[in-house]
C-alpha cells in the first residue's frame, strides 16, 4: 500500500498497514501503537473519569507546538484557576496555560507528541474538576442549570415549609410551648431538611470531596463544610434534646447559595456566548462543485482549492474568491458595517458572512481552522486568556483565600469559645458564618468579566484585540500619533479632476484597466462606460503604458514621460495622456480623507488627548490634511527609522503613546509605542505587531476603542473597590457574630452578582 504522509512530528512515510490504537496515526506492521507515549497515555485515557483521548482535537501550529482548547466542569472561583494553571505549568512540556474562568475554559500548548496531551488532561482531572471538547460545553452547561433549577426547587419549598415551623419556635420558649412539643417540631426540622441538604448540597459536596481526595482546596469546600458542620451539629442537638438547633439556617443557606451559582452560571454563559455564536457559523454543511454535479461536505471536510456554490441565503463556509457570478453579501461581521457589499469575480469572501442575493460560485483559499472568522475567535479568546496586571492582582489575592478562610474561621471559633466562654454550638456557628462569607468570588469575577464583555462588545463593532492587557494600557494613553496614508486617508487614490474630456477618458479607461498601478486602477475603476477593444497594450517599465491600433498610438503614464514639462506642477498626484507623442489630458488624482476622520479628530481633541501626524509624504501635503484635521503636530518625508525614534522621543518625555498606522514603515513605531492600533488592510506584519486592529473604512473604532478601554478600567477598579469593601465589613461582622449563615449566604451571593452586574453596565453605549 502506497505510503501516507501524516503531518505529526512522529509520523514520517509509514506504510498504512495499521493505525494507532491512541492518536490514528499510521504504524508499521500489526503494532498498536506508533510510540510508547501514545501506550502510556493510552492507558491513561483508559483510567480517566471521560474516556475520551482529548489530544486527538488538538491543533499543531507551524512551530510543532500542539494546542488544546477545553471546557472546565466543577470550577467556581479563583483559586480553582490557580490550581489548574499551576498543575499544567509544573510540567516540563507545557509551554503556556491560561484558565477563563468566566468562559470556563482551558487553553495550553506543549511541545513533544500529540499523545502528551491526555497526559496534562489527566493532571486536571486528578484535581477534581472534568473536562470536555468546546462544542459539548452549551450541552454540559444546560445540563447543570437544570440539576441547579432543581435543587433550587426543592431546597426553595423545604425551606418555605421549615419557617412556618421555625415562626413557632422563635415566637415561643421551651417552658411556653412545652419541651416535648419543641423537641417534636426540631424532629419534623430534621425530616425535611436532612434530605435537602443531602440532594440539594450535592453541586457543592461532589465538587468538594473530588478536590480533597487530591490534596487541594476551593471554595465549595469551606461551604460544604459550614453546611455540613451546621446540619451535624443541629441533629446533635435535636437527639439530645437541646436548644441550637439550626435546620433551618442550613436549608436557607443552601437555597441562596444555588440561587447565587444559577445566576452566576447564566452571566457567564452570556459573557461567553460570542465566541461560541461565532464558532457554530464554521459548523455545517457546503455544496462542493464535483464533475458530474455537486455533493453535500461537512465544513471540516473542506479544502484549499475545493470549488463551493453558495446559494442566496446561506452563510459562505470558508474564506474564498469569488469564481462565477455576482452578489451582495453581508459582510457586518468582518467590516462591521450594517450596508451589504457587492462581490463579482475575483472578490474575496469570508467564512460566516451571509450571501444576500443571488447563487456565487468560489474556491476556498482557506480552510476553517485558518479562516479569517476562526481567527476572530482566537484573538478574542487570547485577549480574554491573557494575564492584564488587573488580573495578576486577582490571582495573587486568590491565592491567600485558602489558608486565610480557614484559619479565620478556626480563630473565630476558639476565641468565641475559650475568650468569649460562649457555647460550642454558638461557636461553631459563628465559625461557620465566617467560612461562607469570606468566599473570593467577587474578586475572582472583578476583572474576567468585564474583559469577555469589553472584548465581544468591541468585536461586535469589528475590533479585535490581541493581548488582555491592551485595553488596560490603551486606558493610559494621553498621546496620539498617526501615519496618514491608509489611516486618515483610505490608501486608495480617486480620480479628482484635471484638464480631459470623455473621449480623453475612454481612451486613458481603455489603457489603465491593463495595469495594476494605483493610479491607473483608480482611473479604470471611476470609468463606467465601454472601452477601446482593439487596442495593443504594453506595459513601460517605469514609465507607464503604450497602445497601439492600426493607425494611432497612445501613451499613459508620468509627465517626463509622454506629459508636457511645462504645463503647472500641483502637489497632486497625476497621470498624462499622450495621443501620437502630443500630450492631450492630464488626470490628477487624491487620496481621500477616510468618511468619519474630521469627526474622530475633533472628538479626540476634545477628549484632551495630543495628536500627531507623521507621513512619509511629502511635506505640503502632510499639511494640507493636517490643517483639514486639526492636528497641530506634523512631520513630514520621515523613514520608519525617523517614526520610531520620534515615538521613543515622546516616550521619554513621559507621554503614553497610542501608535496608529497600516504600512511596513509604521511597523517598529508601532511596536516601540506603549499600545498600537492598525485597520484591516494593513498589511500582515503590521497587523501581527498591533495590538488592536479594527475592521471596516472608518476612523471611529480608534475613538470609540479608547471610550471602551477608559470605561472597562474605571469598572474594573470599581468592582475590586466592590470586593474590597464587601470583605471590609463582611468579615468583621462574622467574626464579632454579628451575621448569621444565612445573612452569609445572601450576601455572599449578592457580592458576586453585584460584581457581574456591574460589569454589564459596559453594555450601555457611550454617548458622544
Amino acid at each position: 500500500m502506497a505510503a501516507t504522509k501524516i503531518p505529526d512530528a512522529r509520523a514520517l512515510d509509514y506504510p498504512l498497514d495499521n493505525l494507532c490504537a491512541h492518536c490514528g496515526a499510521p504504524v508499521n506492521g500489526n503494532k498498536k501503537y506508533c510510540c510508547d507515549g501514545c501506550r502510556a497515555a493510552h492507558a491513561i485515557v483508559e483510567d480517566m473519569s471521560d474516556a475520551s483521548a482529548y489530544a486527538n482535537i488538538a491543533t499543531r501550529d507551524d512551530d510543532g507546538v500542539y494546542h488544546l482548547r477545553l471546557h472546565v466542569e466543577g470550577m467556581h472561583c479563583a483559586s480553582c484557576m490557580r490550581l489548574i494553571e499551576q498543575a499544567l505549568i509544573s510540567d516540563d512540556q507545557v509551554k503556556s496555560a491560561r484558565v477563563n474562568m468566566t468562559s470556563e475554559q482551558v487553553t495550553f500548548a506543549w511541545d513533544g507528541a500529540r499523545c502528551d496531551g491526555d497526559r496534562l488532561c489527566q493532571k486536571v482531572e486528578k484535581l477534581g474538576y472534568k473536562l470536555h471538547p468546546i462544542d459539548e460545553a452549551a450541552e454540559k452547561g444546560a445540563e447543570t442549570q437544570k440539576q441547579l433549577l432543581k435543587a433550587i426547587a426543592i431546597s426553595g419549598f423545604a425551606a418555605a415549609n421549615m419557617m412556618l415551623i421555625s415562626i413557632a419556635l422563635w415566637s415561643s420558649s421551651g417552658e411556653t410551648m412545652g419541651y416535648a412539643t419543641r423537641d417534636l417540631f426540631h424532629w419534623v426540622s430534621a425530616l425535611i431538611a436532612l434530605p435537602t441538604v443531602i440532594y440539594a448540597g450535592q453541586p457543592f459536596f461532589k465538587s468538594a470531596i473530588s478536590i480533597l481526595k487530591e490534596r487541594h482546596t476551593n471554595m465549595d469546600v469551606p461551604i460544604s463544610l459550614a453546611v455540613v458542620l451546621a446540619a451535624v451539629m443541629s441533629l446533635s442537638e435535636t437527639m439530645r434534646g437541646g436548644e441550637y438547633v439550626y435546620f433551618d439556617s442550613a436549608v436557607m443557606l443552601l437555597f441562596f447559595l444555588l440561587i447565587g451559582r444559577y445566576l452566576d452560571l447564566k452571566a457567564r454563559g452570556q459573557a461567553r456566548a460570542s465566541a461560541s455564536k461565532l464558532l457554530s457559523k464554521l459548523q455545517g454543511f457546503a455544496t462542493k462543485i464535483v464533475k458530474d454535479g455537486t455533493s453535500r461536505i461537512a465544513m471540516r471536510d473542506i479544502q484549499v482549492g475545493d470549488r463551493l456554490l453558495v446559494t442566496a441565503g446561506d452563510s459562505i463556509p470558508a474564506d474564498g474568491i469569488v469564481v462565477e457570478g455576482a452578489s451582495d453579501i453581508d459582510m457586518s461581521l468582518v467590516t462591521g458595517e450594517t450596508n451589504p457589499e457587492t462581490v463579482k469575480a475575483s472578490s474575496r469572501v469570508f467564512a460566516g458572512t451571509l450571501n444576500l442575493s443571488a447563487p456565487i460560485e468560489m474556491e476556498v483559499s482557506e480552510v476553517s481552522e485558518k479562516s479569517l472568522l476562526s481567527e476572530v475567535v482566537k484573538l478574542l479568546e487570547t485577549a480574554e486568556q491573557s494575564n492584564a496586571d488587573y488580573v495578576r492582582l486577582a490571582d495573587k489575592a486568590a491565592k491567600l483565600y485558602t489558608p486565610v478562610v480557614h484559619s479565620l474561621g478556626a480563630l473565630t471559633f476558639v476565641g468565641w469559645w475559650l475568650l468569649m466562654s460562649a457555647p460550642w454550638q454558638v461557636s461553631l456557628l459563628h465559625a461557620v458564618t465566617v467560612l461562607i462569607i469570606t468566599c473570593p468570588c467577587a474578586l475572582g469575577l472583578a476583572v474576567p468579566v468585564v474583559q469577555v464583555l469589553a472584548s465581544g462588545r468591541l468585536m461586535k463593532n469589528g475590533v479585535l484585540l490581541k493581548s488582555g492587557d491592551a485595553l488596560e494600557r490603551l486606558a493610559k494613553v494621553d498621546t496620539i500619533v498617526f501615519d496618514k496614508t491608509g489611516t486618515l486617508t483610505r490608501g486608495r487614490p480617486v480620480l479628482s479632476g484635471g484638464p480631459y474630456d470623455d473621449n480623453m477618458l475612454k481612451i486613458a479607461a481603455s489603457l489603465a484597466h491593463k495595469s495594476r498601478h494605483p493610479l491607473s486602477k483608480a482611473l479604470a475603476e471611476h470609468y463606467i462606460g465601454e472601452r477601446i477593444e482593439d487596442l495593443s497594450i504594453e506595459e513601460i517599465a517605469g514609465k507607464g503604458l503604450l497602445g497601439k491600433t492600426d493607425v494611432v498610438t497612445y501613451q499613459l503614464g508620468s509627465r517626463n514621460w509622454c506629459g508636457d514639462e511645462t504645463f503647472p506642477t500641483s502637489d497632486r498626484l497625476e497621470i498624462w495622456l499622450a495621443i501620437d507623442g502630443v500630450p492631450t489630458s492630464v488626470f490628477y488624482f487624491e487620496d481621500q480623507l477616510r468618511f468619519d476622520a474630521k469627526t474622530v479628530i475633533n472628538d479626540l481633541n476634545r477628549d484632551g488627548l495630543e495628536l500627531h501626524l507623521l507621513t512619509g509624504d511629502r511635506g505640503i501635503v502632510a499639511k494640507s490634511i493636517a490643517g483639514q484635521l486639526g492636528i497641530e503636530n506634523v512631520r513630514a518625508e520621515v523613514s520608519p527609522i525617523d517614526k520610531n525614534a520620534y515615538v521613543e522621543a515622546l516616550k521619554n518625555a513621559d507621554k503614553n503613546v497610542l501608535m496608529v498606522g497600516d504600512g511596513l514603515n509604521d511597523a517598529p513605531a508601532l511596536a516601540r509605542a506603549n499600545v498600537s492600533m492598525s485597520p484591516s488592510s494593513a498589511i500582515d506584519i503590521t497587523q501581527n505587531t498591533a495590538d488592536i486592529v479594527y475592521q471596516g473604512d472608518l476612523l471611529t473604532p480608534v475613538w470609540s476603542t479608547i471610550q471602551t478601554a477608559r470605561k472597562s478600567t474605571r469598572l474594573v477598579m470599581q468592582n475590586f473597590m466592590l470586593a474590597a469593601i464587601y470583605n471590609l465589613i463582611a468579615i468583621p461582622a462574622a467574626v464579632m457574630g454579628f451575621v448569621t449563615p444565612l445573612i452569609a449566604a445572601i450576601a455572599m451571593s449578592g457580592s458576586s452578582l453585584v460584581v457581574i452586574m456591574n460589569a454589564f453596565r459596559l453594555r450601555i453605549r457611550e454617548k458622544k
